[in-house]
């Protein structure tokens, strides 16, 4: 390590909690070695791991970091995780690896017939062993993120169910909420150092306070009548039991023009028997209401969902619940995975069962007939676009060369032609939608 100067590279996969703890991550390193030079784009590494594109420019030219942080997500199963830790290795053999993020038994055991040069550690273990959490987390002049623009806060860790398929829970443990104080100070300073959006992110946001006498609902007001600017704020997935007890509240937030008009409720299933099958301590008339209030009173906004098709038990009823409950709640965003089982979990021994598991053919062809049905309501839902004027921030480069991607109010993602810097505010016109994205033209 360059006893001057090192620098560390630190490398998120998966959700905003866990770039937001990646983040945090640098901001330690950068407390314990105040010289030190941290990078968040190492592109040999994730390029060839197929990692997706960040917003941080990658470097021209870069020699060997002095250590490398994999921040990885298992929460899809270990093998993006793994490869992501084999190109590493394999690019960089003689940096030391450290992993960090969702890392469960089985993934730990898996990683280490890959090398057995590396080390298992944790956001709280970087911070303890050096400096001191509170010094290092919530220093008042670091706001040392990936992106410019882009301000991530950290709300809460960890959630109160536990789910039959999640492993993420066995790594995060129980709820910890973050102080509100604390979270405001730090949407201050990141509005005050240029961030246009404001990420509010966690395991479950929707229970956010539930351990310290408040909720998602009072934070979002609070930061609303105590950070003034020119942002837009993002508020993070929510569990839909969690939600319904203060929905009016926080749909009364999503009137002030600073809160993004997206909100992400997974269900997972539209039936009843799979979701207690499941641990999901929700109905699907539960997410049913949220959704219908919530297209209401936002008629162009973003609903964002989870699907999770060939359940262990489910049965052709069970699928076409979850198709109707789709057709019926018509969101524009919809994340659908084919049941994988995580070891260690309720539902890994319920895959077990010869009689619940479901064939893989049969899981392929639910999740396509899924995607199909869902692909035709986004394409709908953003034709109701074409036409209007809306203003817009930049957020990255577009996947299509000589494009930009913005993102308006909605929170929908608008493919513009240009290469336009990130940051950049604009006025366009949206001319044709596609399932997944709008197309605008600037004015």
């Amino acid at each position: 390590m360059s006893a001057e100067s090192p620098v560390f590279a630190v490398i998120s996969q998966g959700c905003a909690a866990n770039f937001g703890d990646g983040e945090r991550i640098a901001r330690a390193l950068t407390a314990m070695h105040p010289n030190c030079n941290v990078i968040f784009r190492l592109p040999d590494v994730q390029d060839a791991a197929g990692c997706a594109p960040a917003t941080q420019d990658a470097p021209k030219e870069q020699d060997a970091p002095d250590a490398i942080y994999l921040n990885v997500c298992t929460v899809k199963g270990n093998a993006g995780a793994l490869k992501l830790l084999r190109t590493a290795f394999e690019m960089y053999p003689d940096v030391p690896l450290f992993i960090t993020g969702c890392a469960p038994k089985d993934f730990r055991e898996e990683a280490a017939k890959v090398t057995d040069k590396v080390a298992f550690t944790s956001l709280e273990e970087i911070v303890t062993l050096e400096q001191g959490k509170a010094a290092a987390i919530e220093s008042t002049h670091n706001v040392l993120r990936e992106s410019p623009f882009v301000g991530i806060v950290n709300i809460e860790e960890g959630c109160l169910d536990a789910c039959a398929f999640c492993s993420t829970h066995l790594v995060k443990g129980r709820l910890k909420s973050y102080a509100p104080e604390g979270i405001i100070e730090q949407v201050q300073r990141l509005v005050a150092d240029g961030c246009t959006e404001i990420q509010l992110t966690g395991q479950d946001c929707a229970c956010y306070g539930f351990d310290i006498g408040t909720n998602l609902a009072a934070l979002t007001q609070n930061i609303l009548e105590h950070v003034p600017g020119n942002y837009k704020m993002r508020i993070g997935m929510g569990n839909p039991r969690h939600v319904c007890g203060y929905a009016d509240a926080l749909l009364e937030c999503f009137q002030d023009e600073r809160i993004y008009k997206f909100i992400h409720i997974p269900v997972q299933s539209g039936s009843d028997n799979i979701l207690k099958a499941m641990n999901r301590r929700h109905t699907a008339e539960d997410f049913r209401r949220l959704a219908e209030e919530f297209n209401k009173r936002f008629p162009l906004a973003t609903l964002s969902t989870d699907l999770i098709v060939g359940y262990p038990g489910e049965t052709e009823s069970d699928f076409r619940e979850t198709l109707r409950l789709l057709e019926e709640t018509r969101p524009t965003v919809c994340n659908i995975t084919r049941f994988v089982a995580r070891p260690g979990t309720a539902a890994a021994r319920m895959e077990a069962d010869a009689g619940l598991r479901i064939p893989d053919s049969v899981k392929h062809e639910r999740s396509a007939i899924l995607a199909e049905a869902f692909q035709k309501i986004a394409r709908e839902n953003n034709s109701l676009w074409v036409g209007k004027t809306c203003d817009v921030v930049v957020e990255k480069p577009g996947h299509r060369t000589g494009t930009s991607i913005a993102r308006n109010e909605a929170y929908r993602p608008v493919a513009l032609v240009g290469d336009i810097p990130a940051g950049t505010r604009l006025s366009v016109r949206i001319t044709s939608a596609e399932p997944f994205a709008l197309l605008g033209e600037v004015l």
